[in-house]
């Protein structure tokens, strides 16, 4: 479970009902700034307010904690390159450097150095070494929220 993935996901299904977060919060009977604070990942809705909330956006609790994001820009980690620097540099910022560079294990030496390109204030090879052999279904993982949240985001951009 990616809290950073959820976040966006509120705020994706949110906007695609065509609500404010004050409306949002109306319907809900909580604050503005609590849903703000899920949409920015700061906190996440508690048990009841996932229930009202799938009650009224007609999914499952699952659907909101493990959502099934369809691909809008790309389906693989490699192909990450095709995203503007500037766009994929915020995406992946929002993913700790372990996350990042376990994900990078999996991935091709252009799109290793693509990375290092973009946060060259990290010391790639440093972490790689700290985290040491790593489970390749824990790369695909990561890869995946990685993946999952450059189509979110481009889901919410539309």
């Amino acid at each position: 479970m990616n809290t950073n993935i959820i976040a966006k996901y509120l705020q994706f299904l949110r906007k695609s009902h065509n609500y404010t977060q004050e409306e949002l919060a109306g319907r809900l009977d909580i604050s503005r700034q609590a849903v703000s604070k899920w949409e920015t990942g700061i906190t996440m809705p508690d048990l009841d307010t996932l229930l009202k909330i799938s009650k009224l956006y007609h999914i499952t609790i699952n659907e909101i904690l493990e959502p099934d994001i369809q691909p809008e820009r790309i389906t693989d980690f490699e192909q990450i390159s095709i995203i503007p620097q500037e766009e994929l540099r915020e995406i992946l910022k929002q993913f700790d450097t372990d996350s990042l560079v376990m994900a990078l294990m999996g991935a091709s030496p252009a799109v290793n150095g693509l990375c290092e390109e973009l946060f060259p204030d990290t010391d790639f090879e440093t972490v790689r070494n700290r985290i040491g052999r790593i489970r390749i279904e824990k790369i695909e993982e990561i890869q995946s929220q990685i993946v999952d949240m450059i189509n979110l985001q481009a889901i919410i951009l539309q």
